[in-house]
């Protein structure tokens, strides 16, 4: 028998009980939806850590004061300490070599007026370094001067929310405006970035020199001299970011005169081990995800082994007069293994379209990243091949070992 009278004689038996087929492939087609739809899921939410590793940068450290552990193992809020330092950012740049920027900062929130328009943002006190630190660039105007940081300023820069807000379609370069009740200029506005990988609107934000925000923003506070509220760091290789972590923690023990074994007043955070942890997070939910699907495409081939095997018993006499006309066992294997692929093959294509359409609306109705390509129809199809060549080779094999004497004898 030749290809085309193989196919022919799958379709024709297959047609002779559809139902039977159709509920078969039922199981194929809920796998195979599902491989699309996690396998594109899980991608998705992989794309986002890759944004967000982008966004906060491989090569970076941030410092925080405050411990995370407090007497009698109390966690206790970073925010109640300021125990960092102008002077310890100038002690991190000038000791450790292996750091490429650092800069301290200042934050807080206020009420930014401009003429009858106004609007509630974040500001952040910085150093130079904070702008390359963070990926920041200038979009009109221009940044801060040597000046404006010594002499704490009234200048200021807005990120593109606040500059929209305020001043619509004009890039607001040279205007007055008040944060508060203190009038600052605008002397440039920064490139956007968007959303960021939390999910908050990184252009929300306006900055001031360190030393404006210390004295004019936050000058009722009562701040220790030269406190800030967060140091930022990058490394030049990220190879060196472990080694710089070290350094960076030995050498704030000692300016802060931490005693051996007392905790340290200030914590360090590594970014690159936080994306590492939420990475591996996501893969392992993606296996489990993709273990789901393949439980479900199992369930799917047992179901076409079985119904195989039913179609032998039910077909013996048919299958020993085959044999008895001059069919070989390997003719009678290739039908029945051609009927299988054929239920699984048309499973597959189901599938692909329904998982199609449910990735398609998982990412319209939900928050969940999809990530749909070819690369995923073209798994979720390889899987319905195999499952149709797997479970149908055992029921084709059966039925090309039967005896055709035996066979006919059958009622």
């Amino acid at each position: 028998m030749n290809f085309a009278d193989i196919l022919r004689t799958a379709i024709y038996a297959l047609r002779g009980n559809w139902m039977r087929s159709a509920l078969t492939s039922l199981g194929v087609i809920i796998g195979i939806a599902a491989v699309i739809v996690m396998v594109s899921v899980g991608q998705g939410t992989q794309a986002e850590i890759d944004k967000l590793v982008s966004g906060l940068g491989s090569q970076r450290l941030d410092i925080s004061p405050g411990s995370n552990r407090g007497a009698g193992g109390v966690r206790m809020s970073a925010s109640s300490f300021f125990t960092l330092s102008e002077g310890d950012v100038d002690a991190i740049r000038n000791e450790i070599p292996e750091v490429q920027y650092v800069a301290g900062a200042l934050r807080g929130g206020t009420q930014v007026v401009f003429a009858e328009n106004n609007w509630s943002s974040n500001w952040q006190g910085v150093q130079p370094d904070f702008f390359d630190i963070n990926g920041w660039t200038i979009a009109n105007g221009e940044g801060f001067d040597a000046q404006d940081y010594s002499s704490a300023g009234k200048e200021v820069i807005l990120g593109e929310t606040v500059r929209r807000e305020l001043f619509g379609e004009d890039s607001g370069v040279g205007q007055t405006i008040r944060l508060g009740r203190v009038p600052f200029t605008v002397v440039g506005t920064l490139a956007p970035k968007g959303q960021g990988g939390f999910g908050q609107d990184q252009d929300d934000v306006i900055m001031v020199p360190l030393e404006t925000g210390r004295r004019r923003l936050m000058g009722m506070m009562g701040l220790p001299p030269s406190a800030v509220m967060q140091i930022a760091l990058t490394v030049t290789d990220a190879k060196d970011l472990t080694y710089a972590q070290t350094e960076v923690e030995a050498l704030l023990r000692q300016r802060h005169k931490i005693k051996p074994g007392d905790d340290d007043d200030f914590t360090v955070r590594n970014i690159s081990e936080i994306v590492a942890t939420r990475t591996q997070t996501t893969r392992l939910m993606s296996l489990l995800l993709g273990a789901v699907a393949t439980i479900s495409l199992i369930v799917g081939g047992i179901g076409i082994m079985n119904i195989m095997l039913v179609s032998v018993t039910e077909r013996i006499r048919e299958i020993g007069l085959r044999m008895a006309v001059g069919a070989g066992p390997s003719d009678v294997r290739r039908q029945f293994l051609a009927e299988a692929m054929l239920i699984s093959l048309i499973g597959g294509v189901i599938g692909i379209a329904l998982g199609i359409v449910g990735a398609l609306a998982v990412g319209h109705f939900s928050e969940l990243p999809v990530a749909l390509n070819e690369k995923v129809i073209g798994l979720a199809a390889g899987f319905s091949i195999a499952t149709g060549l797997f479970f149908g080779y055992y029921p084709a094999r059966k039925a090309s070992q039967l005896d055709p004497i035996e066979a006919l004898r059958q009622q």
